[in-house]
């Protein structure tokens, strides 16, 4: 009876053992050859048409009822945060009540050739030094 214990003691002992050679991650403190092989990164899209996708698009980054006028965009930019592209959109914008609202800056976040987010820039953005081009 001893005996059976000491040998299944000794059993899940060289298999926890064993099973935690099969665990190594690329970051693991174990020599190169042990780790496992570090993932391959997606491939970049093509940067996208900006200028076309907001002349027949225009209502994905601006409302009808502000009336933008003087459109003009940045060159497309790699999303750091995530796969797709950045840019930024400028225009003259009226707000519903008919008053001026001057120029507003957006950020749009493109992916899969579709505008999927727009954010109006704070003052530190990157798209305050951007050049722009008219669509």
């Amino acid at each position: 009876m001893r005996r059976d214990i000491v040998h299944i003691a000794l059993m899940a002992g060289g298999a926890l053992w064993l099973a935690g050679c099969g665990m190594a991650d690329i970051r693991s403190p174990v020599p190169e050859f042990m780790r496992a092989k570090a993932p391959e990164p997606a491939p970049l899209e093509a940067p996208p048409d900006v200028r076309r996708m907001l002349s027949e698009k225009l209502d994905s980054v601006f409302t009808s009822a502000s009336h933008p006028e003087h459109v003009r965009v940045s060159e497309p930019r790699h999303n750091l945060r995530g796969p797709g592209w950045t840019a930024c959109v400028r225009a003259e914008l009226t707000s519903v009540i008919g008053k001026p609202l001057g120029t507003q800056t957006y950020r749009i976040t493109i992916a899969d050739g579709v505008v999927s987010d727009r954010r109006q820039i704070e003052a530190d953005d990157t798209c305050v030094t951007e050049s722009y081009e008219p669509i």
